[in-house]
């Protein structure tokens, strides 16, 4: 067995290259990651674009609706008619607000989606350089800690995540048009002002809370169903819990 030597100037700098494998494969290996890294981001940049269009037109139509309510409030002296093209208009709002919703919700996994898959391509550019790990301020994790720390480099965040998000500013628009749409459904057949006033607020937080359970459950499901190829180290100063 050969005596070791004496350290050199530079055995510090990189670990030895154990796998034998060339230069050129190592480089094919990166632009292969490289490119499929800018393949997640055009379609994350993608989902994000197309589901802020759709939130636009829904707020648009919800305030073109309300608009047009009010007009044909005043043409109609809020009598004959009004409450049938009332109703109407607030269940196209309400059908329109549940599909939104859904799209929103579907985005926000679709994002996490992206965010985890960049983690795992972020831990094979370690394995390739492991010197780098250090730069990243995202976590090259692709477990629940690691997409966490992704989404927030410098600080934890979790209510503040929730209550600006655009699925929660849905959420409470599409409670408002359920509200409003299931009080004005109890005038309609003849029931009392603060009866509707009360089941309206019922029916929005009904369907809040639906939305919020649904939510919540679909994200524990994915990440019950997630097999982490690098999972944060227990005790690393870099993860945000």
């Amino acid at each position: 067995m050969p005596a070791e030597g004496p350290a050199g100037p530079h055995d510090d700098v990189a670990p030895p290259r154990t796998s034998g494998e060339s230069d050129a494969v190592l480089g094919r290996r990166a632009q292969l990651l490289a490119t499929e890294h800018w393949g997640l981001l055009a379609a994350r940049s993608t989902a994000q674009s197309e589901v802020l269009s759709r939130i636009t037109i829904f707020l648009t139509l919800v305030s073109a609706g309300l608009v047009t309510i009010g007009l044909l409030g005043q043409a109609s002296d809020f009598g004959g008619w009004f409450g049938g093209a009332s109703l109407a208009i607030l269940a196209f709002l309400a059908v329109i607000g549940f599909m939104t919703q859904v799209r929103v919700m579907n985005v926000s996994e679709e994002d996490m989606m992206y965010v985890v898959a960049m983690n795992r391509i972020r831990g094979a550019y370690v394995d390739l350089d492991p010197e780098v790990a250090d730069v990243f301020l995202a976590s090259p994790h692709d477990d629940e800690p690691g997409m966490k720390r992704t989404y927030s480099f410098l600080r934890p965040r979790r209510l503040s995540i929730l209550l600006g998000s655009s699925v929660m500013l849905l959420i409470v628009v599409n409670a408002c048009v359920v509200g409003m749409l299931v009080g004005s459904a109890v005038i309609a057949g003849g029931g009392a002002f603060a009866g509707a006033i009360a089941l309206g607020i019922v029916a929005g937080l009904v369907l809040a809370a639906g939305f919020m359970t649904f939510g919540g459950v679909g994200y524990r499901w994915a990440w019950s169903h997630h097999a982490p190829r690098r999972s944060t180290p227990e005790g690393d100063g870099r993860s945000l819990r």
